[in-house]
This record gives structure tokens, C-alpha cells and sequence, in this order.
């Protein structure tokens, strides 16, 4: 029998491989517990089209996150913060509170998880942030804190 796997199986392969197994195997567990499916021609044909869709989907997404880097790195963000008395910033610049800035100044919505600071924004200057946008591409936002 043949069964196309959705699952990987340990002892036997990867999903999306066709594999010939004995007919018991093949219908009381793999395909009893959802590892895998009959290889019929249809069931091949619709999974060759959802690994075409998937893949499809993913390069709309890498285009858009490189798109959004190349927007990012060119961006220079400006925050107001308030000053203490020794000329320090209250308090510390968060990642929230850059995700909230760039939303209101520029419409750009990147979750604050996604924003990495190296270490606590304490000072008034220009600071480097780094921001992941998936699919292993980062991109590098400038940073004013001025003083108000």
C-alpha cells in the first residue's frame, strides 16, 4: 500500500514522501492516527497544490517583511521623553513604547516583542534598535530620545 505522509514519522520519513508500506501499518496506524494518507491520485494532487499555495504565501510574506526592513532602515524615529533633574531620562525608554511611536509617527505596526534593545535606553541621543520581521530578516531603526 501507499500512503503519502502529512506527519513525520520517526522510523519512516519526512511529510510530503511516499512511502510503500504493509497494508495493516498503513491503515490501522498511519492513517488511524492522521500520520499519513491513502496516495491516491487526488489526495497527491491536492497536496501538491497546498505545498504550491504554502509556498506561494511565504514568498508574499518575505517580500513584505523585506520591504518593511528596507522602510525601517531608512526611518529615524524621534520619541519625547521626560527629563529628571541630573538631565537623565524618568524612567527608560521600553520596547513598547518605540512600537507605540512608530505606529503613531510613521503607521508602521511591529509588535514590541519583535523590537530588541542591547540595553536600557537611560539618555537622551540617537540609539540603533534592532527589529526581527520573520524569516531571519532583521532590520536596524534609528532612534532621537529628546528631552521635554
Amino acid at each position: 500500500m501507499k500512503v503519502l505522509l502529512t506527519k513525520d514519522v520517526k522510523t519512516l520519513g519526512k511529510a510530503g514522501e511516499i512511502k510503500e508500506v504493509a497494508d495493516g501499518y498503513g491503515k490501522n496506524f498511519l492513517i488511524g492516527k492522521g500520520l499519513a494518507l491513502h496516495a491516491t491520485t487526488e489526495v497527491l494532487n491536492r497536496w501538491k497544490a497546498e505545498q504550491k499555495r504554502a509556498a506561494e504565501n511565504e514568498a508574499k510574506e518575505i517580500a513584505a517583511a523585506k520591504d518593511l526592513a528596507e522602510k525601517l532602515n531608512a526611518t529615524k524615529l524621534t520619541i519625547k521623553h521626560k527629563i529628571g533633574a541630573n538631565g537623565h531620562l524618568i524612567g527608560s525608554v521600553t520596547n513598547k513604547e518605540i512600537a507605540e511611536s512608530l505606529e503613531q509617527q510613521f503607521s508602521i505596526v511591529i509588535d514590541k516583542k519583535n523590537i530588541s534593545l542591547d540595553k536600557k535606553i537611560k539618555s537622551i541621543g540617537i540609539y540603533e534598535v534592532d527589529c526581527k520581521l520573520g524569516h531571519a530578516i532583521h532590520a536596524t531603526l534609528k532612534v532621537d530620545i529628546i528631552g521635554e
